[in-house]
């Protein structure tokens, strides 16, 4: 009797495992892209300068979310990949110098040549050491060295936290300086106000699943700004780029868009001339010259001369990590074109399946 009562409950535990196993290699349903929509970007409007967004706006086509997000939120971002980068705040103007020392402590304004070295304004020429370059997402094309394996080599930089905003002008009480270590996995960051003589440290992790690890200096603490690199397609912001005066200078302005080159995001623009959006289908696409440059899409689908609004002579196509395939067009963005500044109208629909 007790052999026949175990060999039931063995057989009961044997159908337990398979039922368990079955469970477990259910298939998780794919959830297919968006087919596309209409939607309306809002960047939030600042009070002082209507042109000046107070938001960055993530944008995932396949699966229609925006991601909001406050510019001044975050100072430093930390990259996840291979290389041991710190980028500075493009999105809120900052600007940034080297100093020749290891000892934050002993770092003060005196180590800046002049008061107002950090404050870019309109731009010259020669700023653009002050900034990462502003059409790349080159994680090598940034102020602040990479960061060296070995301590001794890691300067102490000073970073205006707003320093090509055109409308805040200089204010050193505002100035902080850092200094970032290398780590395992990461950074370990020093960072004190610029009249401080006692730095404070914040660990910073990579995670792979981000470009990068965003830091406010102000709380000391990691803040969420980027969706996971899988997450996001477009950039819609103000940010610190160029204008041609004559040459080339940094020049910050909003309703710029950059794409996920990390991420795997290509775009290209298209001409109406070639073909227009609404005959624009997956038999295209093999003609269409992609690009994985980070300002692709940039401020090339404004006009801000003669009569502002959208150019209504091209439309983009944008190629996420995943392989789907959108096209995208600019619907309004000013009171000329039927729409609001810091709100611009966007409609994209999906062309080809990844």
């Amino acid at each position: 009797m007790r052999n026949r009562f175990l060999s039931c409950l063995l057989i009961a535990a044997c159908i337990g495992t398979l039922v368990s196993c079955d469970k477990d290699e259910t298939p998780v349903p794919v959830i297919p892209p968006s087919e596309g929509q209409t939607s309306t970007i809002n960047a939030d409007l600042s009070e002082e300068v209507a042109a000046k967004a107070l938001n960055s706006v993530f944008i995932d086509l396949s699966t229609d979310k925006a991601t909001a997000v406050a510019r001044e939120s975050w100072d430093l971002k930390f990259y996840n990949g291979d290389q041991f980068r710190v980028k500075i705040n493009n999105t809120n103007g900052a600007s940034a110098i080297a100093v020749d020392a290891t000892d934050i402590n002993s770092v003060s304004l005196e180590d800046l040549a002049e008061a107002d070295t950090l404050s870019i304004d309109l731009g010259e020429a020669s700023d653009f050491v002050l900034i990462d370059n502003p059409v790349s997402y080159n994680v090598s094309e940034t102020v602040i060295s990479e960061v060296s394996a070995t301590d001794a080599s890691n300067k102490v930089y000073i970073i205006n936290p707003a320093g090509g905003s055109h409308t805040i002008p200089f204010d050193e009480t505002k100035l902080w300086k850092i200094r970032v270590l290398r780590k395992s996995n990461g950074y370990t960051l020093q960072y004190a106000k610029i009249s401080e003589t006692t730095f404070k440290t914040l660990e910073v992790t990579k995670d792979a699943n981000f470009n990068y690890q965003f830091v406010s200096l102000t709380t000391g603490a990691l803040v969420n700004v980027e969706p996971a690199k899988a997450e996001w397609d477009i950039q819609w912001t103000w940010s610190m780029y160029y204008a041609n005066f004559g040459e080339n200078v940094p020049y910050s302005f909003a309703d710029l868009i950059f794409i996920n080159s990390l991420g795997g995001v290509q775009a290209a623009e298209v001409l109406t001339s070639a073909v227009t959006y609404d005959a624009y289908t997956e038999t295209n696409i093999a003609s269409t010259a992609f690009s994985s440059s980070y300002d692709a899409i940039g401020s090339k689908w404004r006009a801000t001369t003669g009569t502002i609004g959208v150019k209504t002579d091209r439309f983009y196509v944008v190629k996420d990590g995943s392989g789907n395939v959108y096209k995208v067009k600019f619907v309004s963005f000013h009171a000329n074109d039927g729409g609001v500044r810091g709100k611009p109208v966007i409609e994209y629909k999906l062309v080809k399946q990844g």
